[in-house]
């Protein structure tokens, strides 16, 4: 799941300026970041909802765990396939 080499080439087919790519790549991953921390507060809170104040909460067990792939991955993978919806602000 790690992140493979990515021709420069690549990014800047998507991008004049490759700091404007990364800035870009970097803003999807916080998005992703932030997306994945709302579904898990939606899930948490959701199975709060079921708990009594004297149930006893399952605590997370190696064998639970779920690996998911890395945001900064999912934002370049994003950003290469055309995903990623970005403009380049003027200064007036």
């Amino acid at each position: 799941m790690g992140l493979k080499t990515i021709p420069f080439r690549d990014i800047e087919d998507k991008a004049e300026n490759m700091y404007e790519a990364v800035a870009a790549m970097s803003g999807q991953a916080k998005i992703e970041l932030q997306e994945r921390i709302l579904s898990k507060a939606i899930m948490d809170h959701q199975e709060e909802e079921d708990l009594d104040v004297f149930d006893e909460v399952e605590e997370p067990s190696p064998e639970n765990y779920e690996e998911k792939e890395k945001v900064t991955t999912v934002a370049i993978e994003r950003f290469i396939d055309g995903d990623v919806n970005w403009r380049r602000s003027t200064l007036e």
